[in-house]
């Protein structure tokens, strides 16, 4: 299966790019930092960091991920520091105690650092999942204000002083508030440190990608998460999907396209209490059965066909006819195309003076590749 989803070859999907919690996300089995102390107790010095919560699946199944593509890219994102850090003492909600910036910068530091012992790189992390979504299972709540003043004074130092070059990629919530990221932005200080942006949509428009990018177009922005539901449909999902996610995001300056989450059981686990019950994985593993999910072909429609390091160029939407054209490295061009019309279309797609004529049943999906 492994070989499958991140394997290259004629049976892979080339997934080259992965979200992976820092500590427990809200689809772990428990909630969990890497530096959990007695109630009442504090580690300043960090001199319990560990990795061992990781060390029975995450890394391990990441080794055998990277055996299959040693390039692949990682980003981690935490949903909680460890609970003696907030102000809440909670894994749900609470905010970053600003006496502990320092300490939680060391903490990503020696997380990158532990990884890395591991034979894993950290391409990019984000300091914050969905920081203004503090209900969450664990979450925590960090304005914008918070958020550049914890990268400018703390954690782009603390990267720099230990010749860190992991990316760091602010907000990574919703389109609906393309403000928080621009405000992390206009601070300079914070700037200096930030290589972009990273959203979701579960609120708001996939245009607030190019709203960000246009104000800071040296800097990249990124489409981080979007989950399918249990409760959902494969052909709507699919189409809503590769509108949005695919498509949408990679015509409003994305640099990926991320699905959440890659895998889980029949009855939806694991997820931690108060976590995502309904977060329908990519593939569904049971008792030696896998099950491809519409997520495995939202991802596999491009993954499949736009390996890393590939460039996307300019293509034309007919009505709802919509499209995300690229130039691989090899030189072929790659259409990914969704009808998101009532009816079946038939269109032309023409490069130069040459032309084919193709059509897709309503809300069908395919990707051309020449």
């Amino acid at each position: 299966l492994l070989t499958e989803l991140f394997g290259s070859g004629s049976n892979g999907i080339g997934v080259s790019y992965l979200r992976i919690g820092i500590g427990a996300t809200d689809l772990s089995t428990s909630v969990y930092s890497y530096d959990d102390m007695p109630a009442g107790s504090t580690d300043i010095t960090l001199a319990n960091f560990s990795l061992t919560p990781d060390k029975a699946d995450v890394i391990p199944v990441l080794k055998q991920i990277l055996l299959i593509n040693p390039s692949i890219k990682i980003l981690a994102t935490p949903w909680s520091p460890p609970v003696w850090m907030k102000d809440n003492g909670s894994s749900v909600g609470g905010s970053l105690i600003p006496a502990y910036y320092n300490v939680y910068a060391n903490y990503f530091v020696k997380y990158i650092q532990a990884m890395k012992a591991e034979g894993i790189t950290i391409d990019a992390i984000t300091p914050q999942n969905e920081p203004l979504h503090p209900g969450n299972n664990p979450s925590m709540y960090m304005t914008a204000a918070q958020q550049a003043a914890f990268i400018k004074n703390n954690l782009g130092p603390a990267f720099a002083a230990a010749a860190i070059s992991t990316k760091i990629i602010v907000y990574d919530h919703n389109c609906d508030r393309p403000d928080y990221p621009l405000d992390v932005l206009n601070d300079a200080a914070a700037r200096a440190y930030v290589d972009g942006s990273a959203f979701h949509l579960y609120a708001g428009d996939i245009s607030a990608l190019t709203t960000v990018h246009n104000s800071y177009p040296d800097k990249h922005v990124y489409f981080t998460e979007q989950y399918t539901a249990s409760t959902g449909n494969f052909a709507g999902d699919l189409r809503w999907h590769l509108r949005n996610v695919i498509i949408g995001s990679m015509r409003n300056w994305s640099r990926v396209a991320l699905e959440w989450n890659l895998a889980n059981d029949p009855a939806y686990m694991p997820y931690t209490p108060g976590g995502c019950t309904t977060c329908k994985g990519a593939v569904t593993i049971g008792s030696g059965t896998v099950v491809r999910n519409v997520a495995y072909y939202i991802i596999a429609h491009a993954s499949k066909f736009v390996p890393a390091g590939s460039t996307r160029v300019s293509s034309t939407n007919y009505g709802n006819i919509l499209s995300a054209a690229f130039l691989r490295t090899d030189g072929k061009k790659v259409l990914v195309v969704c009808n998101d019309e009532g009816s079946t279309q038939n269109f032309n797609i023409r490069v130069k003076d040459k032309w084919v004529t193709t059509s897709l049943s309503s809300g069908a999906v395919a990707t051309y590749v020449w």
